[in-house]
């Protein structure tokens, strides 16, 4: 993936409290890194500023980038906080209350005041068109273009929306109505983004199809306007390389992709957490690894099996009650499955005006005002200024000495704020703030596992993330984890994460039968259209036409079942005899989840998926940034607060001064420009030929 001898390329990952960057440069086989404060009210300017700083590290210019990989949480944010754009809803018609009726279930059957999420389409923007096609794909009434017409004209020019969305009952099945309504709209109104659902989502489930196509046309001018002002300012800046957009799935995708379909770009900074956790994994040859993602927001957590993450095809996005299933919008997108934990570095520590209990999150003091010790407005302690307090974090080499802490103001804060009000000191109290955000982050994490009928005993975690190295020890003991590799760049990980990742996308086709009964041939032609869309779509993001893989699945169940489990097929042409094979497989992996399956039942699938992927590529940061040799030296020593030992004098590494294959005792905290890791007592530290930290715990359990 060079262009005109451009070998260089950036993956840069805006988070909530920080923007992460990496430039590698294939040529030269060496890596830079930066990390600044996310500007909230122009996500650009952190990104044009650290751009530019790297391309001035690494003696180059704009205009010697071949590309620059980005994620996002636009999409994310503008749903939480409903600032999308003003939406109008066509659908067929006796559907316009399917949003609010959903799925007829309550997320909380006790709560008598349950709020629900609000619509993104109220209903006096969604109307109906009298129009209908069955579900084997037939004509019961025809579309009329003038009725599409009068409709647009009304919600246009009546409710003034920003974008329409068109969701037609079966059109999963037959999209010819929704093609021929987005052909009336765009020949009346050619500006304005229309969303069709047989496009968005086209798959069984009218509810979260129509959810979905609502959210993707919700968001699309805002990330119209973000993309193409992106652009721009970075051709402004001299960049004649390409742009890239990261997609929930791990996959990498086109601008104009990514215009079209931004409800797909959801999860993309997580995503790309989990691909460099992915990549570490297999360099380091582990086979059952959990990824730990710990920013100044949130806590990512991701189960790895044979060195790829897990994925799943639905996602609830804006929960009323942040993890409570079923309180969000429900979308049918391709996601790398994790968990997502209200625990950052920026998590709010406060005395519970109720109870007079300690509260730590979910809500975070951001990049702006951020924790107190950032001195940029903050009054409210935070995980962060827990951890200075500890001794974790060193106030005078934050961001490799770019940023100073302000210690004096955290023990201010935490005095006044808290330990005041709980009558303890101030360390304890800081205490207290981690013994919370790592018990939180450990529940959910054993939830997680439990959920999937998996034994977190039995992995490795993978640290990175600002504040994820700082934390992960003891995480890690919570879980009776016996082993924990951070990478060198953990800080900056994700961005990193944007680099390795593929060109990939998913495809999906909905038809409903039961496995003794499918058209074979019809499925055939469902697989070859998906293939000549997804090999289209992964030559426009830069792949080689010759190295995109296929890989076929079916999402199946027992006739009568609600749910589906998706089971991978035999090649892209399956045919009647392999009907013996497919059923072993469903009853394989519908045992390895139940824990048994109903030999004499007949089963039928609902949903035919093909998964398009380029190879993606392994950096060793190692090689570039570190060439030491000898024994492990520290540089200073200073004193780190544990939770059972206390108080205790911890030698401080360089990291980049470690040497390959040597080997130092904990406690030891190791410090780096973008992230710091702290090793309590007990422990031994390998650090490998990767230049990864390989840290074999001592647990008493």
């Amino acid at each position: 993936m060079s262009a005109g001898g451009r070998t260089a390329r950036i993956g840069v990952d805006v988070g909530g409290t920080f923007t992460d960057l990496v430039l590698y440069d294939e040529s030269r086989d060496r890596v830079w890194m930066g990390k600044l404060l996310t500007t909230p009210d122009d996500p650009s300017a952190a990104i044009l500023e650290g751009i530019a700083g790297l391309v001035r590290e690494a003696g180059l210019s704009e205009a010697d980038l071949h590309s620059v990989v980005h994620g996002t949480t636009l999409v994310t944010n503008a749903i939480i906080e409903r600032k999308g754009c003003k939406v109008g809803l066509l659908t067929t018609k006796g559907f316009r209350d399917s949003l609010e009726i959903g799925r007829e279930t309550r997320y909380d059957l006790y709560d008598l005041f349950l709020d629900l999420p609000p619509m993104l389409v109220p209903r006096a923007r969604r109307l109906e068109i009298p129009e209908r096609i069955s579900a084997q794909g037939k004509v019961l009434v025809a579309l009329r273009d003038e009725d599409v017409a009068a409709a647009a004209r009304e919600l246009v020019e009546t409710h003034g929306v920003d974008a329409i969305a068109v969701s037609f009952m079966h059109s999963y099945r037959c999209p010819d109505h929704e093609i021929a309504a987005g052909r009336v709209i765009g020949g009346l109104y050619p500006d304005l983004p229309v969303s069709l659902s047989a496009e968005v989502a086209p798959e069984i489930r009218e509810y979260e199809r129509g959810t979905t196509t609502c959210a993707n046309a919700y968001v699309q001018p805002l990330m119209q306007r973000y993309l193409l002002a992106l652009e721009t300012a970075l051709k402004g800046k001299g960049f004649a390389g390409s742009l890239y957009i990261m997609l929930s799935g791990g996959g990498i995708t086109s601008v104009a992709d990514a215009r079209k379909y931004p409800i797909r770009l959801i999860e993309s900074g997580p995503a790309a957490g989990a691909l460099i956790a992915s990549s570490v994994a297999r360099l380091a040859g582990l086979d059952k690894v959990v990824s730990f993602d710990m920013g100044g927001t949130t806590a990512k957590m991701c189960l790895i099996d044979g060195g790829h993450p897990d994925h799943k095809f639905e996602f609830e996005a804006g929960r009323m009650r942040r993890f409570q299933k079923g309180s969000g919008i429900p979308l049918k997108i391709s996601v790398i499955d994790m968990i997502e934990i209200g625990a950052g570095g920026g998590s709010l520590a406060r005395v519970d005006d109720s109870s007079g209990l300690l509260k730590v999150g979910p809500h975070s003091a951001g990049s702006k005002p951020g924790p107190v010790c950032y001195g940029l407005g903050g009054r409210t302690p935070t995980v962060t200024d827990a951890d200075l307090l500890l001794g974790r974090l060193d106030a005078a080499y934050f961001l490799g000495g770019d940023m100073s802490l302000d210690s004096d103001a955290v023990q201010r804060a935490f005095r006044e704020e808290i330990a005041s009000s709980l009558g303890m000191e101030i360390d304890a109290t800081a205490l207290g703030v981690q013994r919370i955000v790592d018990e939180t982050m450990a529940a959910a994490t054993r939830m997680h596992f439990a959920e999937k009928g998996k034994d977190p005993r039995k992995h490795t975690m993978v640290a990175f993330g600002g504040a994820g190295p700082v934390h992960a020890w003891n995480l890690a003991r919570l879980l009776k984890m016996k082993r924990l590799v951070v990478p060198l760049g953990a800080g900056v990980a994700s961005a990193l994460g944007f680099l390795v990742a593929p060109p990939a996308t998913d495809m999906v086709r909905s038809y409903v039968s039961r496995l003794d009964r499918v058209d074979w041939e019809f499925v055939g032609r469902i697989f070859a259209e998906m293939a000549r869309h997804g090999r289209a779509l992964l030559v426009d993001a830069g792949a080689d036409p010759g190295d995109i893989s296929y890989l076929a699945s079916a999402e199946m169940r027992y006739v009568g079942q609600g749910f589906e489990i998706p089971v991978d097929l035999p090649g892209l042409a399956p045919s009647g005899p392999d009907v013996p094979t497919i059923r072993q497989s469903f009853d394989a992996v519908y045992s390895a989840r139940f824990g048994r399956c109903l030999e004499d039942s007949p089963i039928e699938v609902l949903s035919w998926r093909l998964s398009c992927r380029s190879p993606g590529r392994e950096i060793a940061v190692g090689r570039s940034l570190v060439r030491a040799s000898g024994e492990p030296k520290p540089r200073a020593c200073r004193a780190v607060r544990f939770e059972e030992e206390g108080w205790l004098d911890c030698p401080v590494y360089d990291r980049y001064a470690l040497p390959a294959e040597s080997t130092l005792e904990g406690p030891a905290v190791i410090e780096e420009r973008e992230s710091t890791c702290v090793v309590g007592p007990g422990s031994t530290v390998l650090v490998d030929r990767h230049m990864n930290l390989v840290i074999d715990i001592n647990s008493k359990d």
